[in-house]
């Protein structure tokens, strides 16, 4: 089964830089977005029926939101953590019969660290939420997840320490994440790759010298480990200031689960 994630950084750009082109050539199972910038009412996407979609959209306009598009029909859907309500749209959870999905855009903690406070708040909320999906079957969490875990997840360690996305505080929530009983997918088969970067800054020359971050993941439940076919990162693709991560799962089980979309 093939999953693909990216933050478009607003779709209606990166539609009119490639976006279809791409879709359509990676023919995933499951797609997930983060930072659509969209309202209800403003998808810009047809698939010509082949997949179901689902779309959690922020009540500030031009701000965060995701969405999924799957070829399985998921038994239920959630737009929130503890509620079925997220007001940045952040989160998107499908729960399918073998596995949950869930795709989530994790708030930034701000280049002043104004939101780091709120960061960590979220991040025990998230973590105790992916827990209790855990307890009843195997979860895949993908998104941008707003930090670069160790130092080889970006090319400047050294100068980013007390930078958004880089803090000890929001390394260590990570830590703290894998420890509770997830594997971070693309980490799992390249433990010691360097340059493997799924975010850069729009400065000039950044993504030409692959000055960038991995912030951008496939994380599973333990279990599902050792059904990780392949993890990758799709960096010649451009149209937003990320680029796709991808995640392959060899699990019969999980496949039996691709009927036609109607």
């Amino acid at each position: 089964m093939k999953f693909i994630s990216w933050n478009v950084n607003g779709l209606r750009a990166c539609v009119n830089k490639g976006f279809h082109d791409y879709f359509e050539a990676v023919d995933a199972d499951i797609f997930c977005l983060q930072e659509t910038k969209l309202q209800d009412g403003q998808q810009c996407l047809n698939q010509n029926g082949d997949y179901h979609e689902y779309w959690n959209h922020a009540e500030k306009k031009g701000y965060s939101g995701t969405a999924v598009f799957t070829r399985i029909k998921p038994l239920s859907v959630r737009y929130g953590i503890e509620e079925d309500y997220e007001p940045e749209g952040r989160t998107l959870t499908l729960e399918f019969p073998g596995f949950y999905l869930v795709n989530v855009y994790t708030p930034n903690a701000k280049r002043d660290l104004a939101r780091l406070e709120y960061r960590m708040e979220w991040e025990d909320r998230f973590r105790a939420y992916l827990l209790e999906l855990d307890a009843k079957k195997p979860v895949v969490v993908c998104g941008d997840l707003n930090v670069a875990h160790q130092e080889i997840d970006l090319k400047n360690p050294k100068s980013n320490r007390q930078n958004a996305g880089f803090t000890p505080e929001e390394r260590g929530k990570m830590t703290e994440l894998l420890a509770a009983g997830f594997t971070d997918s693309f980490r799992h088969l390249y433990p010691d790759l360097e340059g493997a970067y799924s975010w850069w800054s729009y400065m000039p020359k950044m993504r030409e010298r692959n000055v960038g971050w991995r912030i951008d993941y496939f994380l599973v439940s333990n279990r599902l480990a050792p059904k990780i076919a392949a993890a990758g990162i799709d960096a010649a693709i451009l149209g937003s200031d990320h680029c796709p991560v991808v995640l392959e799962l060899e699990d019969a089980a999980l496949a039996e689960q691709l009927p036609s979309c109607p």
